[in-house]
């Protein structure tokens, strides 16, 4: 299957501009699937250590229009993430979408940052801690959201599970540690790890990537290539599992 991750710019003019390249972009490349920054359809909140109703309505409410604007894309699976309130919670949310089976949820994030510029404590409120696997087409999907790719326990879990795919949509900065971590928990799960994620000036570094079983990486992106594809077999997860490190895990 064809994968494609992305990095994508936070100011919204650009990323108008943005979305219809990805969308010719996908075309082209015949991707099966697509995976979307960390909040990718409004500019990152959590800048600010204060919440704001009136933006936190804001950003659900451009998540909501962009995300009936998904079938845009001309592929068979779109993963992301998008800000929602559940009764008194507010919930950053991970979902797949599909032509056939529409939005579904998936996870809810449970590791939130509160630094400078990434205030998400301030804004969010933790998810359950529980990391499901989700069942598209034939691929077994987990999420990592951000900050979760950090926490090599779920990966290893995932892996337990037969994750086929890990996606880590992403809102960081420009670290090398970022790569190292969706190295290892490519590593440690033996599946495909995928990663999407901002791209703007000093705040957001960019840099989706693609990473194979064991932990090589298959293709990356960069501010003047900012969408990569890759073609994989997910036939190779299933053998990864079986051999080292993976095997410890019985």
């Amino acid at each position: 299957m064809r994968v494609t991750v992305c990095e994508m710019p936070d100011d919204r003019k650009d990323f108008a501009t943005a979305w219809e390249e990805l969308v010719a972009y996908v075309r082209k490349q015949q991707s099966d699937l697509v995976l979307l920054p960390e909040l990718p359809f409004y500019p990152w909140i959590a800048t600010a250590p204060q919440f704001e109703a009136q933006v936190w309505q804001m950003a659900q409410k451009a998540h909501e229009v962009m995300m009936q604007r998904l079938s845009e894309l001309p592929t068979s699976v779109v993963l992301a993430t998008h800000p929602l309130s559940e009764g008194e919670f507010r919930l950053n949310r991970g979902f797949y979408w599909t032509p056939t089976d529409g939005y579904q949820a998936v996870h809810d994030k449970y590791y939130l940052p509160n630094e400078e510029g990434f205030y998400e404590r301030c804004w969010f409120d933790r998810g359950r801690r529980d990391f499901p696997l989700a069942r598209v087409q034939d691929m077994a999907i987990g999420f990592l959201i951000c900050s979760e790719v950090m926490f090599n326990e779920w990966a290893r879990y995932y892996g337990r599970q037969g994750a086929n795919m890990i996606a880590v949509p992403r809102a960081t900065g420009g670290h090398e540690r970022w790569v190292v971590a969706t190295r290892m928990a490519a590593i440690a799960s033996g599946a495909f790890v995928i990663s999407s994620n901002r791209a703007q000036g000093q705040v957001f570094g960019g840099r989706g990537l693609v990473v194979g079983p064991d932990g090589d990486v298959l293709a990356s992106t960069a501010r003047q290539a900012p969408f990569a594809t890759v073609a994989i077999d997910l036939a190779e997860s299933t053998r990864a599992r079986k051999t080292y490190p993976r095997d410890l895990l019985e």
